[in-house]
């Protein structure tokens, strides 16, 4: 939903009539993660956010180089961004930003951030982070600063205590025990993971041979 911000100022030095301005301000969320690979249980956490929001629009953002991962490896941007792209090409409330993937190196929300403030100053960003990601935000890169750019949506997870000292919005979504890792591995034995990803995505995910047991990309074995 659009909102109307009016802004004032004098057009001259020394004029006493203001001039007033109405900006026109969108609402949309961001879901950062190496989405590797993307599954349902983020396109539910988006939609979720999205309409309890009532946001604009949605933004999934690959990371390029996650500076939190503790060393893990993912599997090549490109490949992750056009999985991420599969995943949403049938919800009009969802894109993708390239942001991170464009600039490369190690991605701090900070820094992408500061970037799409810049590029985009009718834009208030909603960012959106799974509740055991919450205690973690001390650590974040000039989080006080990051403060400033955007508002936290916590997502509510099993096991997790909703409280924390920063200003975070928080937001219930159905509980799902899955992650990222577990599908890896369904799909390196070969298991069946149909439902957990998206019929589109896990078509590209088995025309290119991702995931597979001894399988290798760019040289690296997954």
């Amino acid at each position: 939903m659009l909102r109307r911000q009016t802004v004032s100022f004098n057009q001259t030095k020394g004029l006493t009539n203001d001039i007033s301005l109405e900006i026109e301000r969108k609402k949309v969320g961001i879901l950062g993660g190496t989405f590797n690979p993307p599954h349902v249980g983020h396109l539910i956490i988006a939609d979720q956010v999205c309409r309890k929001l009532d946001l604009d629009k949605l933004y999934f953002m690959p990371s390029a180089n996650p500076p939190h991962r503790n060393g893990k490896k993912a599997i090549p941007a490109s490949y992750r961004l056009e999985m991420v792209e599969t995943a949403i090409e049938n919800n009009g409330c969802f894109d993708v930003e390239r942001a991170e993937i464009e600039r490369g190196g190690k991605s701090f929300t900070y820094d992408t951030m500061v970037q799409l403030v810049r590029e985009n100053p009718d834009i208030d960003y909603y960012f959106i982070i799974g509740g055991d990601m919450v205690d973690y935000l001390p650590k974040w890169y000039k989080i006080d600063k990051l403060l400033d750019l955007v508002q936290f949506v916590g997502v509510n997870r099993p096991g997790y205590v909703a409280t924390t000292g920063y200003p975070i919005i928080w937001v219930d979504v159905p509980s799902m025990n899955i992650s990222s890792t577990l599908l890896r591995e369904k799909l390196k034995m070969n298991d069946s993971v149909r439902y957990l990803i998206p019929d589109q995505t896990l078509k590209y995910i088995h025309e290119k041979g991702l995931y597979q047991n001894g399988d290798k990309i760019n040289g690296r074995t997954l």
